[in-house]
């Protein structure tokens, strides 16, 4: 199988091992573009077998295309992650490592779910001075999720904290032992959709949905059956972590105290931020976006864009099957713009 990705190995700040794939069939004449994954995935999610996935796309469009693996990579050692942690360390690094090894000063991203939320914070902290234009998909600073996500978090996540460190949609395909095996019937029993196991797994850990991440419709059967090898383990401190940031209505430290945000009324984006949202996500709903597109153009009016997507949802904004024909045109024209 021919090697699309060199792999270049690089150091987060506190000294915890990521990655970045280079794509080898990029283009050179548009500059560098980093694609930021989400959580308990990995950068190959970008990679979908669809007729044209985004990195395709953005290579035909003469960008260098880059992929950051950042810690809550299932390429990765499993480690206890929470937002702060990733947000000061991962991505800071990943850009710092680009910037040296293309010569270029000012790169472009694209940044999905929780690999948004960590890279805005790095972003409002002043730590990314080199991105000049971010497209952010599903949420960035404002989560808001369906009412039986909340509950999820405040009831069902305390409960499952006490039995496992870690979520797996793996176990959809092989649960290891008794309790996993336990899990697994709960989540067959509960997810009627016609969907893999690995998948309906997907749904019970990350939303409120049938499926909750992406719409049946929008799927090859390829991509429906490759989804089974690109989720695996999420530690359950991210949880705690998005579920403080939940209640607030915002991204917030994990030790916030006295209204602490990581939307401050002065901030001032020195780049441009263009934000995309499924309108049938069940993960994190249009809403999120458009509360931080307001929050923007409070801070920062007349510069930033929203895009929501009649007939998406969560991931299928990347590898659903028209996406090449209904979102990346979409994306690339904002790249594009100065």
């Amino acid at each position: 199988m021919e090697q699309l990705f060199d792999i270049i190995e690089f150091e987060a700040l506190d000294g915890f091992p990521c990655n970045l794939w280079h794509y080898k069939k990029s283009g050179n004449t548009k500059g560098p573009v980093l694609l930021v994954h989400g959580a308990g995935v990995r950068a190959n999610i970008f990679n979908a077998p669809t007729d044209k996935n985004i990195i395709q796309a953005l290579a035909e469009e003469g960008y260098d295309v880059w992929l950051e693996n950042w810690r809550a990579s299932i390429d990765l050692k499993p480690n206890e992650w929470n937002l702060d942690i990733v947000a000061e360390n991962d991505h800071p690094a990943a850009v710092r490592k680009i910037v040296e090894l293309t010569g270029y000063k000012e790169i472009k991203v694209i940044i999905h779910c929780q690999g948004s939320t960590s890279f805005m914070i790095s972003y409002v902290k002043g730590l990314l001075p080199e991105v000049k234009t971010i497209i952010s998909n599903a949420v960035s600073l404002h989560p808001v999720v369906p009412k039986f996500s909340v509950f999820k978090i405040n009831f069902l996540v305390p409960i499952v904290s006490l039995m496992f460190d870690y979520l797996n949609p793996q176990w959809g395909l092989n649960a290891p032992d008794f309790k996993t095996k336990m899990l697994r019937k709960l989540v067959k029993v509960t997810h009627p959709e016609n969907d893999t196991m690995v998948g309906k797994f997907v749904s019970f850990t990350y939303g409120s949905g049938f499926p909750a991440l992406w719409l049946l419709e929008n799927l090859n059967e390829e991509t429906k059956n490759w989804i089974q090898q690109e989720f695996a383990n999420v530690p359950l401190t991210f949880f705690k972590h998005i579920q403080k940031c939940i209640r607030k209505g915002v991204l917030i430290p994990l030790d916030a105290n006295n209204g602490q945000s990581h939307a401050p009324d002065n901030f001032k984006p020195e780049a441009r931020i263009v934000l995309f949202g499924g309108m049938k996500n069940l993960c994190f709903l249009p809403d999120s976006q458009q509360n931080t597109f307001g929050y923007l153009e409070r801070v920062d009016p007349g510069v930033h864009q929203l895009y929501l997507l009649e007939n998406y949802s969560h991931l299928d904004v990347f590898f659903g099957k028209n996406s090449h024909v209904d979102v990346f045109p979409l994306m690339i024209a904002e790249l594009n713009k100065p």
